[in-house]
């Protein structure tokens, strides 16, 4: 009797644990051939998920210290607002659909040896957010005060929107630092575009996005190209697209311009980003600015807000640019 109780026992231990293993599949439900995470699925579970890999950690800063929370339902990004569980969710679905079905959804932009001699390039690349084959491209580029990638609300919701609308959207992974980012989104424009064929894309009039931290980034490879990063010289983007930034320079060479900002954001001055845009237009260059009142800093898609519309708008202030 006794090895009969020890092996009930056994069994009942078993089945308290395994509902809690097996990666992102736990606290899931089962949609079609792909089971769905939920926003009680713990990020360390889709961190470690097969379907992602060695880059499932990359979904998330690699710094711990500028986000929280255990569940994909209580993410939290340092400096970010309006971040919506619904939309974290959808996008780590959309994003495991595409890799069961055989897509690849991440691009490595150094070589191996590159990431052997410096280490943090392992950090970097390209999520791919698939639009219409052939069609044009987009660089999404996440703030976080050049210290962190917030691309879960930041560049992945951008690119995942872009998406739905027939362009090919990238969000980008970079090394934290003004210097080393800008590095490496000079970088990914050359490797998209010498890898067009394989990736599907029209390298002609795309466009570079970015909040905050990444917002300088677009603006700086937009007005300097890559040539001055270090990067052989690819053609510059028809349009940049901006949010909530301070920056101010406008050095003459800027492409067409669109930016967004609150008037309640503490770090990024509207009236900074307004006058960035009335001298773009004096220079001769087309430039828009929308001014969302009583909006904080991060608001990203500004679903449910005064903002929510202006990527569509911004879409058609790109569309504009093209030949």
């Amino acid at each position: 009797m006794r090895g009969n109780w020890n092996g009930w026992l056994l069994l009942s231990l078993l089945l308290m644990v395994l509902p809690g293993c097996g990666g992102a599949a736990s606290n899931a439900k089962k949609t079609g051939d792909v089971t769905q995470v939920t926003e009680s699925t713990r990020i360390s579970d889709v961190i470690g998920d097969p379907l992602f890999g060695d880059f499932g950690r990359l979904l998330f800063p690699v710094d711990s210290g500028y986000w929280g929370g255990d569940a994909l339902g209580s993410l939290s990004l340092a400096w970010y607002s309006h971040i919506r569980p619904a939309r974290t969710v959808g996008i780590v679905n959309a994003l495991r659909e595409q890799a069961s079905a055989g897509n690849r959804i991440f691009y490595r932009i150094y070589s191996d040896e590159e990431m052997r001699a410096d280490p943090r390039k392992s950090d970097t690349g390209l999520f791919f957010f698939r639009g219409r084959g052939g069609s044009k491209f987009a660089v999404c580029n996440a703030g976080g005060g050049f210290v962190y990638v917030g691309a879960m609300h930041d560049s992945f919701p951008h690119a995942q929107e872009l998406s739905k609308r027939g362009y090919n959207a990238f969000a980008l992974i970079y090394r934290p630092g003004a210097g080393t980012a800008c590095e490496d989104l000079a970088r990914a424009i050359v490797f998209i575009h010498e890898h067009a064929e394989e990736l599907g894309v029209d390298v002609r009039d795309y466009s570079l996005w970015g909040g905050s931290a990444g917002a300088r980034m677009a603006a700086w490879l937009g007005a300097r190209g890559t040539g001055a990063f270090g990067e052989k010289g690819c053609p510059r983007p028809a349009v940049v697209v901006m949010q909530y930034t301070g920056l101010s320079e406008v050095t003459g060479d800027e492409p067409p311009t669109y930016g967004c900002v609150g008037t309640d954001d503490g770090i990024a001055s509207y009236r900074t980003m307004q006058e960035r845009t009335r001298r773009i237009r004096a220079q001769g260059t087309d430039a828009e600015i929308e001014v969302f009142d009583g909006l904080p800093h991060g608001f990203g898609l500004g679903e449910g807000t005064v903002a929510e519309g202006w990527l569509d708008r911004a879409v058609a202030f790109w569309e504009r640019q093209m030949r």
